[in-house]
């Protein structure tokens, strides 16, 4: 049976629910935030109704996100609705922007109540299918790297779904380090060439010299050195796919040549007459503007037009901040899978800082940070001292808190006592493993003060546990 949480003080409130679903749905009553994340712990609910006076008591400069992380962290798909006065719909509008689903306005109307319920549960039917559909089309070893919360690359991934099956041409663009290359790969796993050959070239990293000699290959006595013949990259992929990264760097003539594979599907080696068939499929990658290129003459208009049959433009990691989290944990795993250490999780002091930075290297800077910082850690959790001082250089001290003035000098006080607490908690648990009878030895409190701790600032041993 489905169930439903309402978190509120008014017994009104709770009454109307409970006549209103009777036994569509089992409905429960919480008082406050510390008893809901009490009784989430020990069931599931599929929506928790939330009175605005009873989560503002937790709330500092209307954080609402850092409110509500709690419930998410035991249950990531529940939905929350956000109950409030008419008077309090600003207030209401920032929980809904924290992630909240919908609201509702006091005094509680049966039939709207009735009404969103219902919408809610369709949009998630709904949701759900068209997730399972993409799912379908996925293999199973693509599912971590589709995952994201962020509307370009989910756009960038449907994209992705649609060409793959296709024999066209793909150009990835993008700045250095986005992944192109790990995208040019999930096209080929999706492609009905997915079994036959799939060469990568680095165009970028082959002497201008040998690059013709690399891609078509040449005959003996071709140029000196050439004591016998070779077969190029494109005759070798033959009936299947291949990449070339950085596009915008290959020569004038190889140039030509590329057109010509792309026109007609022949080409010749270097030092032969004998034209050769090859059926390819081109993903072309570049981080340079190949459409500026092409009007200061550098690169040839009609390769560029052939090339970019189906272009997909990969954002930077700095407009996509919203996915580090994910990123951090696929990175992490990968990790542990080579070494011998367990280290699942990251400082929330880190994780602020990622969010913060500009990120030139991207997501290879980001792997390179990690695997520093892996090296170095010593626990279960990557901590500050293990990443580059200068990542942190451009912050303000830790210990000053960004003055709200609409707040009294006691509530800033207040908000600093438990930033400071809760960060204390979170690097306790993880030099402990999680282990809660030694951290709150380490603390100097018992296991019963460190619990209500736990609770109110909504921390779960298990996420720091190896």
């Amino acid at each position: 049976m489905n169930s439903i949480l309402v978190v509120a003080k008014v017994q009104d409130t709770f009454q109307t629910f409970h006549s209103c679903f009777q036994s569509q749905y089992k409905v429960a009553k919480a008082s406050d935030k510390n008893s809901a994340l009490d009784m989430l712990q020990k069931r599931r609910y599929d929506f928790i109704f939330f009175d605005l006076e009873i989560l503002k008591e937790s709330v500092s400069e209307n954080d609402y996100k850092t409110a509500l992380q709690p419930f998410w962290r035991l249950f990531p798909t529940i939905e929350i609705i956000i109950m409030s006065s008419q008077e309090m719909i600003r207030e209401t509008m920032a929980a809904i922007k924290a992630g909240a689903s919908d609201f509702l306005i006091y005094p509680i109307n049966p039939e709207e109540l009735k009404y969103l319920v219902e919408n809610i549960k369709k949009s998630k039917i709904i949701h759900s299918e068209l997730n399972y559909l993409r799912e379908q089309f996925w293999q199973s070893d693509a599912l971590d790297i589709i995952q994201t919360k962020n509307s370009v690359m989910q756009k960038v991934f449907d994209k992705i779904r649609a060409v793959a099956p296709t024999r066209s041409t793909v150009l990835l663009t993008g700045e250095t380090g986005t992944g192109k290359g790990v995208l040019a790969n999930l096209i080929n796993q999706h492609s009905n060439r997915k079994n036959k050959q799939f060469i990568s070239v680095h165009c970028g990293a082959i002497p201008d010299t040998l690059l013709e000699s690399e891609l078509f290959g040449h005959e003996k006595g071709a140029f000196t050195g050439a004591d016998r013949r070779k077969l190029g990259k494109f005759e070798i992929a033959n009936g299947g796919t291949i990449f070339l990264d950085e596009i915008g760097t290959i020569t004038p003539s190889a140039q030509i040549k590329l057109l010509q594979i792309l026109q007609d599907q022949t080409f010749q080696r270097v030092g032969g007459d004998e034209f050769l068939k090859t059926d390819i499929r081109i993903i072309a990658a570049t981080n340079i503007d190949l459409n500026k290129m092409c009007e200061e003459r550098q690169f040839r208009r009609d390769l560029y037009y052939r090339l970019n049959v189906f272009p997909i433009e990969v954002p930077p990691l700095r407009e996509r901040t919203d996915d580090l989290p994910h990123l951090v944990k696929m990175i992490l795993n990968k990790m542990n899978k080579i070494h011998l250490k367990e280290i699942h999780d990251i400082h929330p002091h880190v994780m602020e800082t990622f969010q913060r930075y500009s990120w030139p290297g991207n997501i290879r800077e980001l792997e390179n940070l990690i695997e520093r910082a892996y090296i170095l850690e010593s626990s279960s959790l990557l901590t500050p001292e293990s990443f580059p001082t200068e990542l942190f250089e451009s912050e303000a001290p830790a210990a000053i808190i960004p003055t709200d003035l609409s707040l009294t000098l006691a509530e800033v006080r207040q908000k600093g006592i438990e930033d400071i607490e809760r960060c204390y908690l979170k690097t306790l648990l993880a030099n402990n493993k999680g282990r809660i009878k030694g951290s709150a030895a380490a603390a100097g409190i018992s296991t019963r003060q460190l619990h209500k701790l736990m609770r109110k600032y909504g921390i779960r041993k298990e996420e720091f546990k190896p």
